[in-house]
């Protein structure tokens, strides 16, 4: 062999596919930037009913153009205790279905187009200043690289189809028996497990069959085996995750490995009907470009891909209940000593921006609802004549979680906003970053509270009933602001600022009419100078309270 032509050959194949995989890349994230939104509504949308489930996955791979992704968002929803295994089943079903797309997309004969794309899109891409605009021209851009680098690796692929030694090799993997069939299904599994991108080793087979080195029938089956090795993705991503999560990843090999089994039995049959629906000679060269193409053969993979799909789903589908029954049955739950921090979010899910964001937002809805549960237990101490031990050891504890949990989502929203991510979604992640951060302060000055009337406990001061009275009071008002403050949060209400501000001055007046009556007393002698300073720091940290939330509705205002 020619060692200048291995050389060029070389080259043009890595060559081509980088450009392919960053086409690719390039086109998800600028799909998911325009039509951010709409993915989130897709995912509310997920119910146990598994058509719209399957509709759900399906509509979300054709967005973001990756079944890996959207199989492991499903995984990190289950385990973060979102999304039943049910509901996730019928998502990775419709994602297998959504990610045929990609065979369509490669088929279409505009690869003279591919450069003038680049080009084009990319001044709008460089030179826009409105970001939709930008993002659309992102994909374009993305689309454009696809098709150029099919088109590299069309062209470092078509001097193997005259070497002899290379047709002798890859005429030992042709799918003329049952077992051929499975051997080409096993190369295109494994090669797609190790470069855990079926978009990737789909566009090789493309090329190869686009090229003419190996046959129509060699290429569906390597297509079939590339359905089972992309669910190598999904069980990586369920590695330490929950029992359930591992559940929807298993699901997503079984109903791989199913599908798989049934056409491959009836391979030959498969083909001849896929030939006849293509309605042209898959051997027939077409001229694109002045390339010697075969056209109808690519055409015919990216049918058999759909059509095998389809067909799985369909058959599959009716029994979503039934084997999420089994997985438990086979796959039983596992005691967790220790629960995670963080309940809603997953690193399996900073692919995709839109639904991370959405996620990230649920977790602080949680820590907001932690600090009312403080509150609430803090009263209970306060208000109590007996020591309340109990409640003191779970305001502790829920304080450390907090801490916990505002470093876990900074450390989550930091690798978030560091991608490539729209604006919307990067002012999110800066408002929820302030947010965790208000809501960890909030929760250090109710345990700060806590510690003084502890204080007051151990060194056997009695509060003066009048005290008493003021705290309480003093407690159930800004109890219920912190609790109007997480209403907006929850809603993203941004118009609940002219309200913060004022509910908050009227707080800010009662803490300073306590303070004075607090004063009188110690004038009088009722207090003692420790108590006075104790009872003056209590006081100091509900204001501190107050602020903190105050912030939150400026936050939620765009203010801050």
């Amino acid at each position: 062999m020619n060692a200048s032509l291995t050389i060029q050959m070389f080259f043009s194949i890595v060559g081509g596919l980088g450009i392919f995989l960053l086409g690719m890349k390039n086109m998800s994230e600028g799909m998911q930037a325009v039509a951010g939104e709409r993915m989130r509504k897709l995912i509310n949308a997920v119910t146990n009913n598994r058509i719209i489930a399957c509709g759900v996955g399906l509509a979300i791979t054709s967005l973001i153009q990756s079944s890996s992704v959207t199989t492991v968002m499903a995984v990190g929803m289950v385990n973060a205790g979102l999304m039943t295994l049910t509901q996730a089943i019928g998502v990775i079903l419709g994602a297998g279905i959504g990610t045929t797309i990609t065979g369509w997309i490669l088929v279409l004969e505009i690869a003279k187009y591919g450069l003038p794309t680049i080009g084009i899109s990319a001044f709008f891409f460089l030179f826009s200043k409105s970001e939709r605009i930008r993002y659309t021209a992102m994909m374009i851009l993305g689309l454009g690289l696809v098709f150029f680098g099919l088109a590299q690796m069309k062209a470092g692929f078509t001097p193997l189809r005259n070497m002899p030694e290379f047709i002798a090799w890859f005429s030992k993997f042709s799918p003329d028996t049952y077992f051929g069939v499975l051997r080409c299904c096993l190369i295109g599994a494994v090669v797609t497990a190790i470069v855990q991108s079926s978009s990737a080793t789909l566009g090789i087979t493309m090329g190869l069959v686009g090229a003419g080195v190996i046959d129509f029938e060699t290429a569906a089956a390597l297509v079939l085996g590339e359905n089972i090795g992309t669910t190598i993705t999904a069980c990586l991503a369920a590695i330490g995750a929950s029992t359930n999560a591992k559940r929807a990843s298993m699901a997503n090999v079984v109903t791989k490995v199913i599908g798989v089994a049934w056409i491959t039995a009836i391979f030959p049959s498969y083909m001849i009907l896929m030939k006849k629906i293509i309605g042209g000679d898959v051997t027939t060269v077409v001229m694109v470009n002045g390339v010697e193409t075969f056209a109808h053969a690519m055409k015919g993979i990216a049918l058999s891909h759909t059509c095998f799909n389809v067909i799985n789903v369909i058959i599959l589908l009716p029994f979503t209940t039934l084997l999420a029954k089994a997985l438990c049955r086979y796959m039983p739950d596992k005691k967790q000593k220790t629960e995670p921090h963080l309940k809603f979010l997953d690193v399996r899910m900073l692919d995709t921006p839109a639904v991370s964001i959405e996620q990230s937002k649920k977790e602080i809805v949680r820590m907001s609802e932690d600090v009312t549960t403080m509150l609430t237990r803090l009263k209970n101490v306060l208000t109590n004549t007996e020591r309340d031990r109990k409640n003191e050891g779970k305001i502790f504890r829920m304080e450390e979680t907090l801490d916990v949990v505002q470093k876990d989502i900074m450390q989550f929203l930091s690798s978030l906003l560091s991608g490539n991510v729209p604006h919307t979604v990067m002012n999110d992640g800066r408002k929820q970053l302030r947010m965790a951060d208000e809501y960890e302060s909030i929760g250090d000055y109710i345990t700060t509270i806590l510690k003084l009337n502890l204080k007051m406990v151990k060194s056997d001061m009695k509060m003066p009933q009048e005290a008493v009275k003021d705290f309480t009071a003093l407690h159930d008002q800004v109890e219920k602001y912190i609790a109007f403050i997480n209403e907006g949060v929850k809603e993203e209400n941004a118009d609940v600022l002219v309200k913060a501000v004022n509910w908050g001055n009227r707080i800010t007046r009662h803490i300073k009419e306590y303070r004075s009556g607090h004063l009188e007393r110690v004038e009088n002698g009722q207090t003692s100078a420790l108590q006075s300073l104790i009872i003056t720091d209590i006081l100091n940290s509900y204001r501190r309270v107050k602020d903190h939330a105050l912030n939150i509705a400026e936050v939620l205002a765009g203010e801050k």
